[in-house]
């Protein structure tokens, strides 16, 4: 039986951990550990347990379940939900949220503070459209460029960030205790924490990308389940330990900065902010330049693979030409919206989509205590989909929320659903569905 030696496993995690890590996951840890101040430590704990835990959770589930990817393990659930999981999960990590997402991080961190005079409309809609241009051109075309930039830039980026840190732990701006928790962590540091850590969308990622993970390891000559499901884990937890790593010197240092900084709007101002502070305008360069390749490279990542799904689960229609060049067309567009109007918009729907993967993960691994039983799964997901739709409601930006008149609906579900009032409200109607759906289950077998 084949074993993988520790060289294999350490390889294999290196590429997970490239995988889930983007300049994008920095700029969250960042602005919580400037709005959580002396409550950082309650709110990275449950921050890792969503950007950290649950991602390799998805990886694992997908090593249990012998899938062949998302689309076959949604449709567990039925045929109708697995495809509307997938689309509406690649669509948010692909061309809707994330993909744009690459190119407003890279302009905030970088052009904005090289160039303050520059209008800033014009400027993000020039710099989206050459970075996105690029990112259609490598698409097209990738050859080697993922593999090179991801064992050069990559590593040149957490170098930077590394000194970064370094130099901001021995000569941190500010004491941690005297900052005072604002906005929503004052009043729950670690429940924020945890609807934070869906902005990483590192969970659907997990998801969507376990795969890849997967396939990896069988290719290295490990075929048994149990077997690949274990190298899975043990990968996972070494890419998982350095992510938490980082997240968690990155919340310091974002805590820190608030004694001689004001909380910024968003994660991509902090981190630009903190590194001028410490490096000057040569400090902004670098991490300008750094940051706008690792973007790039995981834009074309995800472009690529969007559209090599859309083209499985659309076997009949567009070639894979059409979907990149689709998919960079709307990410551009979206992307000029602006940073804190993609973080605002993509949190409701990362409080629908979250808590179904979260329920698609458990089920799935433990899926041998009911058989996989597929009444069981449609009660919890169905259950699910329901109660998420008021945690979604109650995320909207004030004025969708005003404009679609929704304040009645979210306020009576929270006083029905508990929890609701801290983003979940979907945890109890989900357990009810599990239950109810194994009680039919039961009944059934009984009889």
């Amino acid at each position: 039986m084949k074993k993988l030696n520790f060289r294999e496993i350490i390889t294999v995690a290196s590429m997970l951990f490239g995988m889930f890590f983007g300049a994008g996951n920095l700029i969250f840890p960042a602005s919580m550990g400037q709005l959580a101040g002396a409550d950082m430590w309650k709110a990275a704990a449950g921050f890792l347990i969503t950007g950290v835990g649950l991602p390799l959770l998805a990886v694992a589930a997908l090593g249990i379940s012998r899938e062949n990817g998302l689309l076959e393990l949604g449709s567990r659930v039925g045929k109708g939900y697995g495809l509307f999981f997938t689309c509406a999960l690649y669509l948010t990590i692909g061309p809707f949220f994330a993909i744009p997402r690459c190119a407003t991080v890279s302009y905030t961190v970088g052009i904005e503070r090289i160039l303050p005079g520059t209008g800033q409309s014009l400027g993000l809609a020039v710099f989206s459209l050459l970075f996105f241009g690029a990112v259609l051109f490598f698409s097209l075309r990738p050859g080697e460029i993922l593999t090179w930039i991801g064992k050069v830039l990559n590593p040149l980026f957490l170098c930077f960030l590394g000194i970064l840190v370094v130099r901001a732990l021995l000569s941190p701006m500010g004491d941690i205790g005297e900052a005072a928790p604002s906005g929503a962590y004052a009043g729950g540091a670690f429940f924020t924490g945890l609807l934070e850590g869906y902005n990483t969308m590192d969970a659907l990622a997990g998801l969507a990308f376990g795969i890849i993970v997967v396939e990896v390891i069988r290719n290295l000559g490990v075929k048994e389940p149990g077997k690949v499901a274990g190298y899975t884990v043990r990968a996972g937890l070494f890419s998982s330990a350095l992510m938490a790593l980082i997240y968690v010197l990155v919340t310091v240092m974002g805590a820190q900065s608030r004694g001689l900084l004001e909380a910024s709007d968003n994660g991509g101002e902090a981190l630009a902010q903190i590194a001028e502070h410490y490096f000057g305008p040569a400090g902004a360069v670098i991490l300008a330049v750094t940051v706008t390749v690792a973007c790039l490279k995981t834009a074309v990542g995800l472009i690529t693979s969007c559209g090599e799904t859309f083209v499985k689960i659309f076997s009949k229609g567009p070639s894979y030409h059409f979907w990149a060049a689709a998919f960079c067309i709307l990410s551009f567009l979206i992307a000029n919206l602006g940073l804190d109007a993609i973080i605002a918009y993509s949190m409701p729907v990362l409080m629908f989509l979250y808590p179904l993967a979260i329920v698609l993960i458990l089920l799935t691994l433990g899926g041998r205590f009911f058989g996989n039983n597929r009444g069981v799964l449609r009660w919890t997901a169905g259950a699910t989909s329901a109660a998420a739709l008021f945690d979604l409601l109650r995320a909207l930006p004030e004025a969708a929320r005003a404009a679609l008149h929704t304040e009645w609906l979210t306020e009576k579900a929270a006083h029905i659903l508990p929890f609701s009032d801290r983003g979940f409200g979907w945890v109890c109607p989900a357990l009810a569905g599990f239950v109810t759906g194994m009680a039919v289950y039961l009944w059934k077998k009984r009889k």
